[in-house]
């Protein structure tokens, strides 16, 4: 895929992903505190915060492949966008929907975070185009 086209799409579908994390945020902050209780809720806002910190790191994925050149950056932004399907989405589950078995998905989001980071890190440390 053509680096330009590659940048794009991460940064696009990352600012939407921060879009949607705001709403979400606003949407627990003033219409969820009368109907989850305080365990839910902390639940929920920690599918809020982990979800803006990836679609940062999925936008920063994609400043990478364009101002560096580096197409295989791309890579780590799309395991952020995974792991925030995963993570937060197994946690929107939980605690909006009380679907306790979501939970076990959770952990799987939060691996692809973290392989996410890595990928990225080892893209900066080894340079465009290694």
């Amino acid at each position: 895929m053509d680096i330009d086209v590659s940048s794009r799409r991460l940064v696009v579908v990352g600012c939407l992903c921060a879009g949607l994390g705001v709403a979400a945020g606003a949407f627990g902050a003033h219409m969820l505190k009368g109907l989850l209780d305080q365990p839910m809720l902390a639940v929920y806002d920690t599918a809020t915060r982990y979800q803006m910190y990836h679609a940062f790191g999925m936008i920063l994925a994609g400043f990478a492949v364009r101002i560096g050149g580096d197409a295989g950056a791309a890579t780590a932004g799309w395991l952020f966008f995974a792991g925030m399907l995963l993570f937060s989405g197994s946690l929107y589950g939980v605690s909006l929907l009380g679907v306790r078995w979501l939970g076990a998905v959770t952990p799987v989001g939060g691996a692809l975070f973290i392989v996410g980071w890595a990928v990225l890190a080892w893209r900066a440390w080894r340079g465009a185009g290694s």
